[in-house]
């Protein structure tokens, strides 16, 4: 008899039912403890990363941006998706600080990975915490939904009194906010920003470069 915590939940198949631009959607035949075999939809994911950007007056740059899936806007932090084969995620997340926050930053820790949605997704988001930052122009970002953005200085506590608030929703943003302000009280040290990423996805980024 398996222990709990023993099985190793084998994948008896997987079949493709989706591939698009930023996700695919795949189906997973997966033999359970008791030996019976389930049906898992998985969303694969490329990965993103988020930028918790906190200047000298410990104000953290937030975003008002458009969000189709629930139909408004919502505040967030500065973010994106792995979307460039092989490059660091620091470096991303300082693309997407200038391209989304119209900053520069000269100070980079990480903050935390996250897992947003475990039961059906391989999604995981590496929070970022930047500070000594400089003000640049940001590029033009055409006519998408990033050129609606509203960005805005709000200090860190009242950032985090939103999210109580249930002013701020968007899962990264929210844990992002929480953990920059335990660092900025000196309750915990950020971590080095080439740290092992242990949840990283990899399956999408294979099946988009075709490695898959």
């Amino acid at each position: 008899m398996i222990r709990p915590g023993e099985h190793d939940f084998p994948v008896r198949s997987a079949t493709d039912i989706y591939s698009g631009r930023v996700m695919a959607l795949r189906s997973d035949r997966v033999v359970m403890p008791g030996g019976r075999v389930a049906t898992r939809e998985i969303l694969e994911h490329p990965g993103a990363v988020a930028v918790v950007a906190v200047d000298d007056r410990d104000r953290v740059r937030m975003l008002l941006q458009y969000r189709h899936a629930v139909r408004r806007r919502l505040w967030e932090l500065p973010a994106g998706l792995l979307d460039v084969a092989g490059e660091d995620p620091a470096v991303t997340a300082g693309r997407e600080l200038t391209e989304e926050a119209g900053l520069v930053a000269r100070d980079w820790s990480l903050l935390l990975d996250v897992v947003p949605s475990p039961g059906f997704s391989d999604e995981s988001v590496r929070i970022f915490l930047a500070r000594d930052l400089v003000e640049e122009a940001r590029p033009d970002l055409g006519d998408d939904e990033e050129a609606d953005i509203e960005l805005r200085w709000i200090p860190i506590d009242d950032a985090v009194a939103m999210v109580f608030a249930g002013e701020i929703v968007n899962a990264v943003s929210c844990a992002g906010l929480l953990a920059a302000r335990q660092v900025l009280t000196g309750d915990y040290d950020p971590r080095p920003t080439g740290s092992e990423w242990v949840d990283r996805p990899v399956r999408f980024a294979r099946r988009r470069d075709g490695d898959d």
